[in-house]
């Protein structure tokens, strides 16, 4: 969400930002989670001597590798707009006190 940050600070909405940045990087994303998956698909589909230990790893890496992928791709983008309103919010509350606060009467 690097890329998130960046056009947020050239003054994007936080929407337009997260949005923007999840269209860049979802196919790479993509491209690296399914390359991997394939990778361990032969330890899901093992057989012969020490099959089933080669298979309790291939699976959970296997799975494990779709959820973090699900996550990346739907989750990480609304997570990001999530804190950076949150983080907004409490930075214009924390400068709201200083400037209203009254300025100190001349010395005489």
């Amino acid at each position: 969400m690097e890329f998130a940050r960046e056009l947020r600070a050239e003054g994007r909405a936080i929407l337009d930002s997260a949005v923007e940045a999840a269209r860049a990087r979802f196919r790479p994303i993509l491209m690296t989670s399914f390359a991997f998956i394939l990778g361990v698909a032969p330890l899901v589909v093992a057989s012969g001597a020490g099959a089933s230990a080669r298979k309790s790893i291939g699976i959970t890496v296997f799975s494990g590798m779709i959820a973090s992928t699900c996550l990346a791709v739907l989750f990480v983008p609304a997570f990001f707009v999530l804190v950076q309103r949150f983080e907004e919010w409490r930075l214009a509350r924390k400068r709201r006190p200083a400037e209203s606060a009254p300025a100190e009467a001349p010395a005489e």
